[in-house]
């Protein structure tokens, strides 16, 4: 099994502290919080030691705290951004989301969840031209990329693209189920979008890669009886945290959905969801951090777009070398969306053309990820 994502040294992000333990390790090692900032961490237990600290060019973002140790932190130099109330989700979080947290009060039905929650006031919001709630969505995708970019250090990550449409129960959903378990069997940390479907397959792969083969075979049986998020988000997620409850302890993958297509929940078999408002920052944040290369399944609109989102620096080499490129089903991406004949046009002459495949079968997909990866 290879190591999975982890919270990284923090020589990387050594000024900020996302919990009470990395708050209480700082002050013991320090004995100062200047300059440092706190993401998100409730202080209200920690009134005395803040009267007693220097906190100099700290920056506390949506820190609960007592009046007394605001004023105090405030009129020694410190900036304070005070948690927003009444909203469905923190602007100023230190790490991703988890399915547990973002499907929250399921018994309750989908509606009753954070992530319907936050979509609703999503809903509400994207078109008032309230500079507020933009400045809000701002603040929280931008803390979620950095909790990203910390999680992620280190890891070898394959993207896995694919539409939201793939059914359970199908053939295709297997194959992509196949894909994301050989690719985290491989040593590869998966990344999807993060929704049903296709990204749902590949995020439940990786996360069977630790069983015997029979559980993947069982969990899809399980999975078929409720085959799409239509009609009910809430029958469709269930099925899959009863696979979750049956075999615990999955191998770690990353999903990375986004509120803007409200009507594409987030899967449970992604350990790990770093969830935006806004789906540009997503989109391009989910190819920029697959840097051990993409695989593109059958889709529609959306993987197309990905398809070029991802060509576009490997054609300028604006990342650096370029990444691999697969593409599986020859007759969809030559015949019914024949994004290949283009790619392959793009990438005539130029460093990209030895990183690029297209390859029929999805089971020819990791062989061919890791022959252009050299």
């Amino acid at each position: 099994m290879h190591p999975t994502p982890a919270q990284p040294p923090r020589a990387a992000h050594d000024h900020e502290i996302e919990s009470l333990a990395e708050f209480d390790e700082v002050v013991a090692e320090h004995g100062s919080l200047a300059r440092f900032r706190v993401q998100a961490v409730d202080l209200t237990g920690r009134t005395t030691v803040l009267l007693g600290l220097d906190t100099a060019g700290a920056v506390f973002l949506g820190c609960p705290m007592d009046a007394a140790a605001a004023a105090h932190v405030r009129s020694a130099g410190a900036l304070v951004f005070p948690p927003v109330p009444g909203l469905p989700f923190d602007p100023y979080r230190g790490f991703v989301y988890t399915p547990d947290e973002l499907f929250a009060s399921l018994d309750e039905g989908y509606e009753a969840t954070p992530d319907a929650r936050a979509y609703a006031w999503f809903q509400r919001t994207k078109d008032d031209g309230d500079v507020f709630a933009s400045m809000l969505r701002a603040i929280h995708d931008d803390a979620v990329s950095d909790a990203l970019d910390e999680l992620l250090a280190g890891a070898r990550v394959v993207g896995v693209m694919g539409g939201h449409a793939m059914a359970r129960g199908t053939d295709a959903y297997a194959g992509a189920a196949r894909l994301g378990r050989e690719l985290t069997r491989a040593g590869f940390t998966v990344a999807t979008g993060g929704g049903p479907g296709a990204m749902e397959a590949a995020n439940l792969g990786a996360y069977a890669a630790p069983f015997g083969d029979d559980m993947l075979d069982d969990a899809l049986r399980l999975l078929a009886k409720a085959p799409s998020f239509r009609p009910s988000v809430t029958d469709w997620a269930r099925a899959a945290f009863e696979v979750r409850e049956r075999w615990p302890g999955g191998e770690v993958s990353v999903g990375i959905p986004t509120w803007f297509y409200g009507h594409e929940p987030p899967n449970a078999f992604a350990a790990h969801l770093a969830k935006y408002f806004a789906n540009a920052t997503r989109e391009d944040g989910l190819l920029a951090r697959s840097t051990a290369g993409v695989v593109f399944l059958p889709g529609a609109a959306g993987t197309v777009q990905e398809i070029f989102d991802n060509a576009t620096p490997n054609y300028y080499e604006s990342r650096g070398e370029p990444t691999p490129m697969v593409l599986v089903d020859g007759g969809h991406w030559t015949r019914e969306l024949p994004a290949w004949p283009l790619l392959r046009s793009l990438a005539r002459g130029r460093a990209m053309e030895s990183r690029i495949a297209l390859v029929d079968r999805i089971e020819q997909a990791p062989e061919a990820l890791k022959r252009l990866g050299g």
